[in-house]
């Protein structure tokens, strides 16, 4: 028998050790912190860099991660971004708040499934990107009529990404938010598409700065000279919270009236310049004017007054049983005339889903009231010598409500708005930045009138021009462009957000036949 020899006794090469896997506690740290650091990009915070870093965080948090397992991290991600984000809702009830981020964050654990299905992908950045889209669309159609608050491109109304609107809209704008944060994770994955690393790192890093720089250059239409001057009323209410109204009936509509006089006064006076047109915040007649004499006499007197169209917000009477939330041109000659109903209504604010369950399930429910009924038209309604476009508070956050409402000739954009239950919440500047993105989006002025506040001017170029506190009676006549040329955003409407949708849809197809072929 042949003797074994030193170097037949030696022991085998230990392997190369395996890169070690981020355990749980780390992915779920670093999900929730993407989710905290997503939030500081929004309003009133609005540190809009935080945004793609979020994102950045999120992706790692799920990188490499089985979908089981990678929904409730992603879950943990939403909630610890939505619940902030959504804590304007608290003034209605805790559970409230608690129940609606506890559903939207269904959303951001389906995203997390399909997400770690398409980073095995090349390319994966642009598929996760897509996909961060597709979660925003199905957000915003269901439940009960979608729920596209804090969206990615929400968190943008000033930043080199907001130019995106103006060629894709709000879906662009999220989409190349959340492909820089995902090339941003790529690069400390250091795999990032399965190619050589020293290019690939240094391309992605290229591109991740390349993509939020390219924002700055996409070409607008410019001004045509042509303004109109705006009053906007902000009149204030004796309550706070869900019982804004007071105790004492009519106080929100003489609080306008008052306002509207006071404008006058000081038209006059030379103080201000004469409004071509006024514009009344949503719900600033809290007395129906088709049915109430007094509420007539008011407004009417107002609008004589001033002496130009008021656009008074009014709740008003449909039937026995229904009601509308409608902007009303009132003329100081011939009264209450042309008018738009608001179309998205707000669940649980305006009507109540699934009624005789709400009703039995929670006396809140009885609040609503008489339930409101949406309108059918476009809010393009002709005042003085200009032509609108009414668009209704909740309203801004829907994509094609504002695109109808430009493209029936509305220019500029009004956006009546009733903040009164959420003053001092983040709720008035979310929307504030919301009117920003739009304002590029379309090329369009806005101007909004709030009852509490924030009212503002918001000019095409998406910057704000004016605005005003919370909680306080204000008034002003503002210079605003009169812009008639449509972005291409505005031609392509909901196109580019499709193409991203079936881009999305494609990989995750892609992704999970080849993961059956392995």
């Amino acid at each position: 028998m042949a003797l074994k020899t030193a170097q037949d006794a030696a022991p085998p090469a230990a392997a190369a050790p395996k890169p070690r896997v981020p355990g749980v506690l780390i992915r779920l740290a670093a999900s929730v912190a993407g989710g905290l650091v997503l939030y500081l990009a929004f309003p009133p915070i609005g540190w809009w860099f935080c945004a793609p870093v979020g994102v950045a965080l999120l992706a790692l948090a799920l990188y490499g991660l089985r979908p089981r397992r990678a929904a409730w991290i992603g879950y943990a991600g939403g909630l610890a971004f939505l619940l902030p984000a959504l804590a304007w809702v608290r003034p209605i009830g805790d559970d409230a708040w608690l129940a609606l981020s506890g559903i939207e964050s269904l959303f951001w654990a389906g995203l997390a499934c399909v997400a770690v299905l398409v980073m095995r992908l090349r390319l994966w950045p642009l598929w996760v990107a897509c996909l961060w889209v597709v979660q925003e669309w199905a957000r915003g159609l269901f439940p009960v009529g979608g729920f596209p608050w804090a969206r990615l491109a929400f968190s943008q109304g000033e930043s080199p990404y907001t130019g995106f609107a103006a060629l894709g809209g709000a879906p662009l704008v999220s989409f190349t938010v959340a492909l820089t944060g995902a090339l941003l994770a790529a690069l400390v994955t250091r795999r990032p598409l399965r190619w050589r690393a020293d290019r690939v790192l240094a391309g992605t890093l290229l591109a991740a700065i390349a993509v939020p720089v390219l924002g700055l250059v996409v070409p607008r239409p410019g001004d045509e000279g042509r303004t109109v001057r705006i009053g906007v009323i902000q009149g204030n209410v004796p309550g706070r919270g869900m019982y804004f109204l007071g105790d004492e009936p009519a106080v929100v509509l003489r609080n306008h009236a008052d306002e509207t006089h006071r404008m006058a006064e000081a038209v006059r006076a030379g103080k201000l310049q004469r409004p071509e047109i006024v514009v009344w915040p949503e719900n600033s007649t809290d007395i129906d004017p088709y049915s109430s004499a007094y509420a007539r006499q008011v407004i009417d007197s107002a609008a004589k007054d001033i002496g130009v169209p008021i656009l008074v917000g009014a709740v008003v009477k449909i039937g026995a049983e229904n009601r509308a939330t409608r902007g009303v041109v009132w003329d100081p000659v011939t009264g209450p005339g042309a008018y738009y109903d608001k179309r998205r209504l707000v669940p649980f604010g305006e009507y109540t889903p699934m009624k005789e369950l709400f009703l039995a399930l929670s006396s809140r429910a009885q609040l609503v009231g008489r339930q409101s009924v949406p309108g059918d038209k476009p809010g393009a309604l002709r005042m003085g010598p200009v032509t609108i476009g009414s668009v209704e508070c909740y309203e801004v956050a829907f994509d094609s409500t504002v695109r109808d409402t430009v493209l029936a000739g509305g220019t500029p954009l009004v956006v009546q708005t009733n903040n009164a239950s959420y003053a001092l919440t983040n709720l008035p500047p979310q929307q504030l930045a919301m009117s920003q993105l739009r304002a590029v989006e379309f090329n369009r002025a806005v101007v909004t009138a709030a009852t509490t506040g924030i009212s503002a001017y918001v000019g095409p170029d998406g910057r704000v021009g004016w605005r005003t506190g919370e909680l306080v009676a204000g008034m002003n006549v503002l210079n605003v462009p009169v812009r008639t040329k449509n972005t291409v955003a505005a031609e392509l409407g909901a196109l580019p957000e499709w193409i991203m949708v079936l881009m999305g849809a494609g990989a995750t197809v892609a992704a999970i036949s080849g993961r059956r072929r392995s």
